[in-house]
């Protein structure tokens, strides 16, 4: 796999190349500043690009906008984004302009060496993968929306779905059997009003309607 990463920590930086290339992937270009971000994307259009919110000049959200700016210039563009805190809003925007192959995890998940390469490998496939403590943020935010006609495994199953596991890592994860979630997905759907379209398709919506009613 192809990785292209921005990270103004230069520990971090440093540590980021050495788990990725240790993993057997190719690290095609490592950044430091805003500014580089977008070139290099363009430059090496990598499989997955891993990137820090908070970079030079401004430190606000600059590796953000760089991700946006970059999955419009090449569409569908894996993008994992690491942060220092829970910014629900950040992972809000980012999924929002197309929930597929997007992540955002905070830099302590970094740490957890089969999380993180698990997440990352999730994005690059087209997946999504939310950070437990983002989504955790973004339940307690959410009690007056129509998520509130959730039961609490229906939310449970939704949480897991938004982290962007799959039927049988929920099952597992919640003691159940897969038939049990498919049918907790099939309540979220109807209750949350999603068209019968493509089953994955609507997880992805699913996954917006989570996130956007704030």
């Amino acid at each position: 796999m192809r990785v292209v990463i921005a990270e103004d920590n230069a520990l971090l930086r440093e540590g980021l190349v050495l788990l990725l290339t240790s993993s057997g992937h190719e690290v095609t270009a490592v950044v430091g500043s805003g500014p580089e971000i977008l070139p290099a994307l363009l430059a090496h259009r990598p499989d997955v690009a891993v990137l820090d919110v908070r970079m030079p000049p401004g430190f606000r959200d600059e590796g953000l906008r760089a991700a946006l700016e970059a999955r419009k210039e090449i569409p569908g563009l894996p993008v994992l984004v690491l942060s220092q805190y829970v910014e629900e809003s950040y992972a809000a925007e980012l999924l929002v302009g197309g929930a597929s192959g997007v992540g955002y995890l905070l830099k302590d998940r970094v740490g957890r060496v089969d999380e993180f390469l698990d997440a990352l490998d999730r994005v690059a496939s087209g997946g999504t993968a939310l950070d437990p403590e983002v989504v955790t943020e973004l339940l307690t935010r959410r009690r007056e929306s129509p998520l509130a006609a959730l039961t609490p495994r229906e939310l449970e199953v939704l949480k897991l779905m938004a982290e962007g596991h799959d039927n049988t890592t929920i099952a597992r994860t919640l003691v159940v059997t897969e038939r049990a979630v498919s049918k907790h997905i099939g309540n979220v759907f109807l209750k949350l009003g999603l068209p019968p379209s493509d089953s994955g398709h609507r997880r992805v919506l699913a996954v917006l309607a989570y996130l956007n009613n704030a």
